[in-house]
């Protein structure tokens, strides 16, 4: 086994390092010789003085040495130079072989440079400088320019020299007496800034003393701060614990859990919710919520299902109270009083609306009725809806019967517009336009007429179409029998405001209004009536048998028809036989 200094192994180590000189293989011979080659006098380089106290040899390890045999080179680390004459002895013909001439080529001026002071380049203090170490950056850089390099090493801006491999150790560790900064072993988080440490001691050589804040309050502050962050996680430890606990609650409770629902009839706030057209138990559930009466749509969804009759809820305004439960909200619903509703009957006149309207809304006798005569143009009104001067209510025949919200608080234009509404997008349905056309007639509005006559007049869906083609009919020109006059009942009463079965001949006869059938031919300026879908249907789809007269029978409900002048007698006698006359 080769050791450093037993014998020949690997390459030497700086001057510095401790173990340069240790006694061995040829150590003490290269210290004697140095001695003996300096004379004993001090010299001007520290560091090789120090090399020589300590003993270290000459380079003679695995012919290290040989290979700059000659040369006079500056030795930047020691600051002196080997000894020639004993590298020549021990290597004499390779020093003058391989490099004869380098110490003349490299540095000519060297020798002359050190003359003053003993270092004369004679020979006697000659020596051959390190081999190029990659790892010394002094050294190469004093072979690559060949210029004088300062002694770096001793100085504060110098590395300290690398051991031996034999001779290191694991370095011990740093005994901390002062608190760990964040870089330190606690993260700066934790360590936070401290007020309490803005006062501090300064060393003698200008550092704060960190080590006498220790005894001061360092302790209570690394106490302190480890408490602040033991709470900060605990915080958000539990604040993430409590947030995972709520949301799992919501999924339970949206998937499994009982709809929110409040608890009995309710308070005794009241509140108008209007239900539109079509409106499904979901549509119906955000109404009520939005207006307070429940406390979830799906505890109203739910509800409705419950209940037998819950999907019978029909379009419409309710009265209902704010927060109450969704079955009884289903109730109250389900019941009249509570329906602030305003039905329109089919055939019924404008008449009778507009008093409804009134009484619903809590207006006075005749405000709704004065709405319509000023503002039926604002209304939504088709353009072939205006009939002509003889017209008594333009809105005649387009408040289309069905069920409307009409609360108090409510306008009454708001509450016509609806109804006129409807029957725009009934009428439309129905393709009026065209369908007018086809059965000779000047417009729309007179096949509205015709459904309203037809309403009117008849009884049962039978009774509808039947009376549809008594009309058609008897408007024909080649019609002779009653020379195009309808002789309807029913235009009389409407002109008069009445309802009477009985009209005597001599009344009917003396009076010329427009609307009086008996005394003028043709259909009347407007409908008398709003007629429903099933009499608009029966006046688009007529009988196709002949039907020219009918008499109600019975004088109420049996209508019956005949197509023939003799078989209308035989029917009125009938009628007059029935009602005693």
């Amino acid at each position: 086994m080769t050791e450093y200094g037993r014998g020949q192994g690997s390459e030497p180590w700086h001057p510095q390092d401790p173990m340069y000189g240790d006694g061995g293989w040829e150590g003490q011979q290269a210290q004697a010789a140095h001695q003996s080659a300096y004379g004993g006098q001090p010299q001007h380089y520290p560091q090789s003085q120090q090399a020589q106290q300590s003993g270290y040899g000459d380079w003679d390890q695995a012919g290290q040495q040989g290979a700059y045999d000659g040369s006079q080179q500056y030795d930047q680390h020691t600051g002196g130079q080997y000894q020639q004459q004993y590298d020549q002895q021990q290597y004499p013909d390779q020093s003058q072989q391989q490099y004869p001439q380098q110490s003349q080529q490299q540095y000519p001026d060297q020798s002359q440079q050190y003359q003053q002071g003993g270092w004369d380049g004679t020979g006697t203090h000659a020596h051959v400088p390190y081999a190029a170490d990659p790892g010394d950056p002094y050294g190469q850089q004093a072979a690559a320019y060949g210029a004088e390099q300062p002694d770096l090493y001793g100085t504060p801006e110098a590395y300290p020299p690398p051991e031996p491999p034999s001779r290191r150790r694991a370095e011990p560790e740093p005994k901390v007496d002062w608190d760990p900064g964040p870089d330190e072993g606690e993260h700066a988080f934790f360590a936070g800034d401290d007020d309490d440490d803005d006062e501090s001691t300064d060393e003698p050589d200008g550092r704060s003393g960190r080590g006498d804040k220790r005894g001061k309050g360092g302790a209570a502050g690394k106490k302190r701060r480890n408490g602040c962050a033991c709470l900060v996680v605990a915080l958000v430890f539990g604040g993430g614990l409590a947030g995972v606990s709520y949301f799992g609650y919501q999924y339970y409770q949206n998937r499994f859990g009982a709809a929110p629902d409040y608890a009995g009839d309710g308070t005794d706030e009241t509140v108008t919710v209007e239900i539109p057209k079509g409106a499904g138990g979901y549509d119906i559930g955000i109404k009520l919520k939005d207006a307070g009466v429940v406390k979830s749509v799906d505890a109203f969804v739910s509800a409705q299902q419950q209940n037998p009759q819950g999907t019978s809820i029909q379009a419409g305004a309710y009265i209902l109270r704010k927060e109450m439960s969704a079955a009884s909200a289903v109730k109250m619903m389900l019941d009249p009083k509570s329906q602030a509703n305003l039905i329109v009957k089919p055939g019924e006149r404008n008449a009778a609306v507009y008093k409804d309207i009134d009484a619903k809304l809590g207006l006075s006798a005749g405000a709704t009725k004065k709405v319509a005569k000023e503002q039926y143009k604002n209304l939504g009104m088709p353009k072939w809806a205006t009939g002509g001067t003889d017209v008594k209510d333009p809105l005649e025949g387009f408040l289309f019967p069905g069920t409307y919200p009409a609360a108090k608080g409510m306008k009454p234009e708001a509450v016509l517009k609806q109804m006129v509404e409807q029957a725009n997008e009934v009428y439309t349905r129905y393709d009026l336009v065209n369908k007018a056309k086809s059965f000779d007639l000047e417009n729309p509005l007179q096949l509205v007429t015709v459904s309203s006559l037809v309403q009117a007049e008849g009884k049962t869906h039978d009774d509808f179409r039947k009376m549809a083609e008594v009309i058609y009919n008897r408007l024909k020109p080649t019609n002779t029998e009653t020379n195009q006059k309808l002789q309807f009942d029913s235009t009389f009463n409407y002109l008069k405001g009445e309802s009477k079965i009985h009209i005597s001949e001599s009344e009917i006869n003396s009076n010329k209004d427009p609307y009086n059938t008996y005394t003028n031919r043709g259909l009347p300026p407007g409908p008398i009536g709003n007629p429903g879908e099933d009499a608009l249907k029966a006046a688009l789809n007529p009988t196709g048998d002949g039907w020219l007269y009918f008499v109600a029978t019975d004088g109420q409900n049996n209508t019956e028809f005949a197509k023939t002048y003799e078989e209308f007698q035989k029917l009125k006698e009938r009628f007059n036989a029935s009602s005693g006359n």
